[in-house]
């Protein structure tokens, strides 16, 4: 049987109860609950609204509009945390495998987006042996637009820093803010047609969600 995105990741939830520190872990399990029941869903864009255009650095260097990308079509958006993300890196390679060939199809753009800088964008595709464009977005410009955005709290900072992820060093500003693992597919005209935020970071929008929001609609 094929493993799926979820099997994926929740196979690294339990890799992770077992290789974690237990002060480590308890702060992080912890998180993920109350990640979800504090979100301030009531910030998150919604489905019909527009967004401004952006323009971002990629890894190769060069910089992507929103316009462009939308120029013939929609195009799907992946935020993600950050190529220190275990999670993050699971999602980004089930994406390539699993959405990329469809979208190359229907000539779709999916890019991905982190509040790294271009050279830690860089390292995630590389690493990650990614075919679709990386982008940067530092000081979470475009993320914090969308209202996705939030700051861990000082435990879980403690406990990232323990862990390896110190975000004053990872994040392209020295910033501690991250944005909610989010997947959109944006219109032609910049309306957002799909977007689904996961504020507990261990889950994330499956592959086929994304292709349901770009099939064709029916008429009523």
């Amino acid at each position: 049987m094929t493993e799926t995105l979820r099997d994926a990741l929740t196979g690294m939830k339990e890799k992770a109860r077992e290789m974690l520190p237990s002060e480590v872990g308890e702060v992080f399990f912890a998180d993920q609950e109350r990640a979800e029941r504090v979100a301030e869903r009531d910030k998150f864009a919604k489905t019909g609204s527009r967004m401004d255009d952006f323009t971002l650095p990629d890894a190769a260097g060069g910089d992507v509009t929103l316009s462009a990308l939308v120029a013939d079509g929609p195009a799907v958006l992946v935020f993600y945390r950050g190529g220190w993300c275990p999670y993050c890196n699971i999602a980004l390679r089930a994406y390539q495998q699993e959405l990329l060939p469809a979208l190359k199809e229907r000539g779709v753009p999916l890019v991905a987006i982190s509040p790294q800088a271009p050279d830690g964008s860089l390292s995630t595709r590389e690493t990650g042996e990614l075919e679709y464009s990386v982008l940067s977005d530092v000081g979470n410009l475009v993320a914090r637009g969308l209202g996705i955005t939030f700051q861990p709290t000082e435990d879980v900072r403690a406990a990232m820093t323990a862990a390896g992820a110190d975000l004053a060093e990872r994040n392209g500003d020295g910033g501690w803010d991250l944005p909610h693992p989010s997947v959109l597919v944006v219109e032609p005209d910049r309306t957002i047609r799909f977007i689904d935020v996961h504020p507990d970071y261990t889950t994330r929008t499956e592959p086929g969600q994304v292709l349901e929001a770009l099939a064709p609609r029916r008429m009523p």
